[in-house]
Formats: structure tokens, C-alpha cells, sequence
């Protein structure tokens, strides 16, 4: 029998997912899981509701939540054997879709059941994790105008998150207009780079930008490498140019950004600067040291997922009705 912890963030998104949570606990239970529910107190409570699920070893962690509930399952959970399976139930959910798994809305209440039954009829994986000074992330790392706009939103209101995108985007607008970019000097594998920079954003994923584009149309979460983009620019013409070419796609051709696939990374600047782990704010102290665990986190992913995530032929069975190993 499968055994998971299911932990839920009853303050993640938009929508209460106490209920929403027990009913996609049940779609494993009907397939033979043994669930235990888990409701979070805080952030530091679901890495150590997650740590624990790893210790006894859980065959499973499922997450209930958001990008930042995935950080900080991802930090309770790195070098186990206790795969993450996550139900997106968050403002903003690019992890899951980048798997391919709805995300709840008005429209789609069931999204967490339909997620569920995805999981449960899918299989395991392990994938690369990025360290950050410390600080395991999944997604992404980053400092610049983004990392900027985080500590700007985060904490949200729950109004705020209701506003979701729409709130992002104009306080994104709204702090273009006062970034004015910053120097930068990138040891990358022992190539060092400097220059002027709006952003520089590590991926280990396709999305970024809330979902809304595709940056790393290259992207495979388990070949040990991750991408550095370093998007050039000091005014707000500049980040509308950059923020146009990034939405369509045009970015991979243009000269005003540089992407530099690295293993190893050490970012530096003379200035106070911003940083963000998978959407969430950071403290940084002048220097963001990068390295990559490779396959050093166990993933639950369907069997069809939006992208090419995968460099290498299928590490586990598929598991439904059988044992998690």
C-alpha cells in the first residue's frame, strides 16, 4: 500500500482548500492510498510537515498550494526518497503548469481532483534541485527587477490574491517605472561576465513570467544544467523591449539577453540588490552563490506533461496499485 502525507495550505490562492483538499485526498484513497491530511500552520511548518513525511518514510508528500508552498516543501523533502506530488491550489501555479495540471479557478472547481487523478495514474521522477545560498529552490532563482516586484507583493492580502495576474502585472508596471537595472558581475563555470542588467533570472523550468512565457524553451529538469538569463537594460523603454521580446518569444534572437547554461554560479554586486526562490522573497547580502544537485528531489508527474521535461527514459514504473520504490 502507498502511503502519503497530503498537506494543504489553507491560506494559499484564491480559494478555501480545506474541502477542496479532502476530496483530492479521496481519489487516492479510492485507488488504495493511505492518506494522512496535514493542514500547515505556516511556511516553516509545511517544510517540517514534509522533513517528517521523508523521515517515516512516505512513499508520498502531496502539497495542496502555490509555487512558494512547492519551495518549501522542496526544502523538507531534497535527497529523500518521499516523492513530491503537488495539487496546485496557489495565485500562481507555473510549476503545475508546467506539468500539465489545471489549476483552480471560478471556472473549475474540480481542478484539484482533476490534478489528483493525473497523479495517481502517473509516475515518479527525479529531478535536479538548485541551491541558492542555502536555500534549495525548483523553479527558479533570481535578483533584478523581478526578485524586486516579489518583495514589493509578498506578503499578499487575500484580496490581492484574488486579483491574482492582474495585481502582479500592475506592480510590476508600477516598479519598471523606478528600476533603473543594476551592475552585476556572473562567475558561471569559471567564465566571468559583467556588465548592466535589469534581470538575472536562473531557470530550471519553460515558464516563467506567472506562466504567461516561455523563457527556457530548452529546459529538461534532470540534465544536471540550468540556465542563467541575463536580460540587458537601464530604462523603463528598455524593460518594455525586453518584456515584449520575453512574450513573444523573440528573446532567444536578441542581443540585449544572454543566456548562459552553467552547473555552478556566483553572482555579485557592489549595490543593495533583490532576490527571489521560486516567487518567494530572500534575503541577499551581496553575493548569491548557485549550484545544482542533480536528481536530488523525487517528483510525481502525469504521464503527458505540457513540455519535453525529461532528458533521460522513464526512472520508475508507473506506480498506480503497486509500490512506490
Amino acid at each position: 500500500m502507498l502511503t502519503a502525507d497530503f498537506i494543504y495550505n489553507p491560506t494559499a490562492g484564491r480559494f478555501p482548500s480545506a474541502m477542496l483538499a479532502e476530496r483530492a485526498a479521496n481519489v487516492f484513497r479510492q485507488q488504495g492510498w493511505e492518506i494522512r491530511l496535514e493542514q500547515t500552520q505556516d511556511g516553516d511548518h509545511l517544510t517540517r510537515l514534509a522533513r517528517r513525511a521523508a523521515e517515516e518514510g512516505r512513499a508520498v508528500a502531496l502539497v495542496a498550494g502555490g509555487d512558494g508552498s512547492v519551495n518549501l516543501a522542496v526544502a523538507g523533502l531534497i535527497g529523500s526518497d518521499t516523492a513530491l506530488g503537488v495539487l496546485p491550489a496557489g495565485t500562481f501555479n507555473v510549476w503545475a503548469q508546467e506539468l500539465g495540471l489545471p489549476g483552480l479557478s471560478w471556472t473549475r472547481w474540480m481542478a484539484l481532483e482533476e490534478s489528483a487523478r493525473l497523479l495517481v495514474a502517473g509516475q515518479s521522477r527525479r529531478v535536479d534541485v538548485g541551491v541558492c545560498n542555502g536555500r534549495p529552490f525548483l523553479l527558479w532563482a533570481g535578483v533584478g527587477l523581478d526578485a524586486f516586484v516579489v518583495h514589493r507583493l509578498e506578503p499578499r492580502d487575500r484580496w490581492q490574491k484574488h486579483a491574482g495576474a492582474l495585481y502582479a502585472a500592475a506592480s510590476t508596471v508600477w516598479n519598471a517605472a523606478i528600476w533603473h537595472g543594476m551592475n552585476l558581475s556572473v562567475e558561471a563555470d569559471g567564465h566571468e561576465i559583467s556588465g548592466h542588467f535589469l534581470v538575472a533570472v536562473i531557470s530550471n523550468i519553460h515558464l516563467y513570467a506567472g506562466g504567461l512565457a516561455e523563457i527556457s524553451p530548452w529546459a529538461l529538469l534532470d540534465d544536471g544544467v540550468m540556465d542563467l538569463w541575463l536580460f540587458k537594460g537601464e530604462t523603463m523603454a528598455d524593460t518594455v523591449a525586453r518584456a515584449i521580446d520575453l512574450l513573444a518569444g523573440t528573446h532567444l534572437e536578441s542581443d540585449a539577453v544572454l543566456p548562459i547554461p552553467f552547473q555552478r554560479l556566483v553572482l555579485r554586486s557592489d549595490a543593495p540588490m533583490y532576490l527571489q526562490v521560486d516567487g518567494e522573497p530572500m534575503e541577499f547580502t551581496g553575493e548569491a552563490a548557485i549550484e545544482i544537485k542533480p536528481l536530488a528531489l523525487k517528483i510525481l508527474v502525469p504521464q503527458k506533461t505540457r513540455h519535453t521535461l525529461f532528458k533521460y527514459p522513464t526512472q520508475e514504473f508507473l506506480f498506480q496499485g503497486e509500490d512506490l520504490t
